[in-house]
């Protein structure tokens, strides 16, 4: 007896096969009758909520992307973390993990996808900004920073390390890289108006030392 499902369930029952069959195969090596063998469905069914195989890549993006923007906002919310803490795990929340997470990441950094790498750049920086922003006004709140312009400030943090730190973006060795840090941390602790060093702790995310 042929089961029936509501749309819904059933397109995010397709994106779950997506997922996990991108991240065993490969989005190249998965075809269309991999999902559909995976799934337990026709091929019609398929294109009903999705055109096409890059199409349900898009469609699984967009899903990590409101996943993330989620766990960020959560994180921001909760005053029993310490606010450079806070800002550390907001913008760690941001990274890809699990699933076709690596999967994703190559595939939006081929040149032939150069549009869809800038949707997600936009996406994150549109989402990732106010709540940033939140979480600087809180510490101005509190005394620990000193700008009239918070939610400009984490414009150009956001934009710099949304650029910069991209490695699709900007090729740079251990050395250059390691100083490039240290030269991002000192001039926001500047654009901030924070104490010298203070957020020196934000050079563990992305694996450097003080």
């Amino acid at each position: 007896m042929r089961v029936v499902k509501k749309a819904e369930e059933r397109r995010n029952e397709i994106l779950d096969a997506a997922d996990e069959l991108f991240g065993q195969k490969g989005f190249d090596g998965t075809t269309t009758k991999d999902i559909l063998d995976k799934v337990g469905i026709a091929r019609g069914t398929l294109y009903y909520h999705f055109k096409s195989k890059e199409d349900l890549m898009d469609a699984l993006i967009e899903r990590y992307n409101n996943h993330l923007l989620g766990v960020a906002k959560e994180i921001s919310k909760d005053k029993r973390i310490p606010i450079i803490e806070r800002i550390i795990r907001v913008v760690m929340s941001m990274n890809l993990r699990g699933g076709s997470s690596k999967e994703i990441m190559e595939h939006i950094h081929k040149p032939q996808n150069a549009l869809m790498h800038q949707k997600i750049q936009k996406f994150i920086f549109n989402g990732i900004t106010p709540i940033m922003t939140e979480i600087i006004q809180e510490g101005i709140e509190q005394g620990m920073f000193q700008t009239l312009y918070p939610y400009e400030c984490m414009e150009m943090v956001v934009t710099y390390m949304n650029t910069v730190f991209d490695d699709d973006m900007v090729e740079m060795t251990v050395e250059e890289r390691a100083s490039r840090i240290h030269a991002f941390i000192f001039n926001a602790e500047r654009l901030l108006g924070a104490e010298s060093g203070s957020l020196m702790e934000v050079m563990q995310m992305f694996g450097g030392e003080e």
